[in-house]
């Protein structure tokens, strides 16, 4: 079969990509022989880099014994492992484990959690749920209209449930004005917010729905100091959830294994998926709190809902060995001092271009911004695609990374998203910086800046 008859419905359907036959830690091998450094862990997945020996003994010790059993009739040994170490401390009160197959499977699970729980309380009013432009909460219809990504929502908007509203994102290079201390922005957004649930009435509310550090959508925005307590506030005051989306930025990628523990806060429901497996199996979670499932079991008795791969047992058994590989090593200190570094590279290498007007991030979830003009913050022309050219451009370089387009409202704007490996050295994030900076001034020259 040559290249152009490939049957696998591929992102692009114009060209087929390369072929991965290999991984080896922080690289991953094409079929050519090439190796390309994974900068972003895919889209922040390979939190242990590839073939992790350890992880690989799990899946096969677990394959040996039981693949999989049916939820309805059997729980598992793994699952039941998996779902102690997430929540057997009650982590923020945090007290049940549901685990799913991904990302998006956990958000969905998460908004039908919120709904079933207020029905029991007899609240069935509480139908609306608030979330923010620029996030992105998955791609299935539920987690697609509670993201605010205008460009993936466009061709399915007619099929998006008219359930789920937008306030503005805790965006401050775009969204505080440059007269506006971070109190006041945060200030700002917190009466958006209230006026929202006012304009909605506040007993229609179900939830609040947020990234605690914003993804591929926007490229690793972290909110403004006391953000997210304004916003735990709000949602107490008028007994609404606070929904937690960590699919991309928990399970240490920021350098604590829950975001949201850097925010004194902690959320009702929260999604978990993509760091908490490692790319080693599909698995994602959805972690809730004990007032809520116990509700739910004193009415109804069970919750609505269900997948057939629910807490597969050998996505479970490479989850768990994951996260013990995490905490044996010692790989959240990692993350904070390898964070430190990436930070620091990407400010010596892109502080002063004059093309790149913003490097954020927290832990090893980091971006930059790519502007046309500094001073004014304007984007380039999206039609320059410059973000798919960057792409290309770090590739031939050996470099995996994640570029973005529609960074500011859905069509314009530019970032690329750095999420290496926990096992990554200090040569490894000088290797990436390095390449990325290469592709980054390559692409300039060829759009004629």
């Amino acid at each position: 079969m040559g290249a152009s008859h490939s049957r696998v419905l591929h992102r692009s359907l114009r060209e087929t990509p390369p072929r991965a036959v290999g991984g080896d830690g922080v690289w991953l091998i094409a079929e050519d022989g090439r190796r390309i450094l994974d900068g972003s862990g895919g889209a922040a997945v390979s939190c242990l880099g590839h073939q992790h020996p350890r992880v690989i003994e799990a899946i096969a010790r677990q394959a040996s014994k039981l693949a999989y059993a049916h939820t309805g009739f059997f729980s598992s040994e793994p699952a039941e492992e998996l779902a102690e170490r997430l929540v057997g401390d009650e982590p923020g009160g945090l007290a049940y484990a549901y685990l799913v197959s991904g990302g998006s499977e956990a958000i969905e699970a998460s908004i039908k959690l919120a709904r079933q729980y207020f029905l029991e309380r007899g609240q069935p009013q509480r139908q609306r749920f608030i979330a923010r432009r620029q996030s992105y909460h998955g791609n299935t219809l539920g987690a697609l209209a509670a993201g605010g990504n205008a460009w993936r929502r466009e061709p399915y908007a007619p099929l998006l449930s008219s359930a789920f509203s937008h306030v503005t994102p805790a965006f401050a290079y775009h969204e505080k004005r440059d007269d506006e201390s971070e109190a006041g922005f945060v200030a700002r957004l917190a009466a958006e917010l209230e006026a929202e649930f006012q304009r909605l009435g506040p007993d229609t509310v179900a939830a609040f729905i947020a990234e605690p550090v914003v993804g591929a959508t926007s490229g690793c925005v972290p909110p403004p100091e006391g953000y997210f307590r304004a916003v735990r506030e709000i949602c107490n005051r008028h007994g609404a959830l606070l929904i937690l989306d960590e699919v991309m930025c928990g399970m240490g990628r920021t350098g604590t294994l829950h975001a949201w523990e850097q925010e004194g806060i902690a959320p009702d429901i929260q999604a978990i998926a993509k760091g908490l497996g490692g790319g080693y199996q599909p698995i994602g979670a959805m972690l809730a709190r004990a007032e809520i499932i116990d509700t739910i079991r004193q009415g109804s008795g069970a919750f609505q809902h269900g997948h057939t791969y629910l807490a597969h047992p050998l996505a479970c058994a490479a989850a768990l060995e994951v996260q013990r590989i995490i905490d044996e090593e010692k790989l959240l200190e990692r993350v904070k001092d390898l964070g430190s570094t990436l930070e620091r590279r990407l400010t010596e290498r892109f502080g002063n271009h004059r093309h790149v007007g913003d490097i954020r991030g927290r832990g090893l979830f980091q971006a930059i911004e790519l502007v046309a003009d500094r001073a004014s913050r304007a984007p380039f022309d999206p039609a320059l695609k410059l973000n798919q050219r960057i792409k290309a451009a770090a590739f031939e370089r050996g470099l995996a990374c994640y570029p973005a387009g529609g960074t500011v409202d859905g069509r314009s704007g530019d970032h690329v998203l750095l999420a290496p490996p926990y096992i990554a050295t200090t040569d490894d994030i000088d290797m990436i910086v390095d390449r990325l900076g290469a592709a980054v001034d390559s692409v300039l020259k060829t759009v004629g800046h």
